[in-house]
């Protein structure tokens, strides 16, 4: 069974650094995307960044492009966001997620919270 579990997240004031973790078991995770996406209140989930495990190629909206950086340790099963330069806006449940690649993600972790204050 798929499991994913965030840890990382917090208060944090705007312009600091949070660094999150998706530490994934239950499968071996090659052909597979692992993702960031997050949910601020009121609004829709939204995508932050993917990694292909296998190749490790990344994916970014612009809204966080120079800021986030995803990367994964593959001994370990663990995928990091390391996020910097934060804003307000980036506040948000953020969620970790993997799916075939090509394919829907279909497992979720639970969620961490990530409030920055101004």
């Amino acid at each position: 069974q798929v499991q994913l579990v965030e840890s990382g997240g917090g208060l944090v004031q705007a312009g600091g650094s949070l660094r999150l973790s998706c530490t994934a078991s239950g499968r071996s995770f090659s052909g597979y995307a692992m993702a960031w996406f997050r949910q601020a209140p009121g609004k829709e989930r939204e995508f932050v960044a993917s990694i292909n495990w296998s190749s490790g190629n990344t994916r970014y909206p612009d809204s966080v492009k120079g800021r986030f950086t995803i990367s994964r340790d593959n001994a370990k099963n663990v995928v990091y966001l390391q996020m910097n330069s934060l804003k307000p806006d980036d506040t948000g449940v953020y969620y970790c997620g993997a799916g075939i690649v090509g394919l829907a993600y279909n497992y979720w972790g639970q969620g961490t919270q990530v409030t920055v204050s101004s």
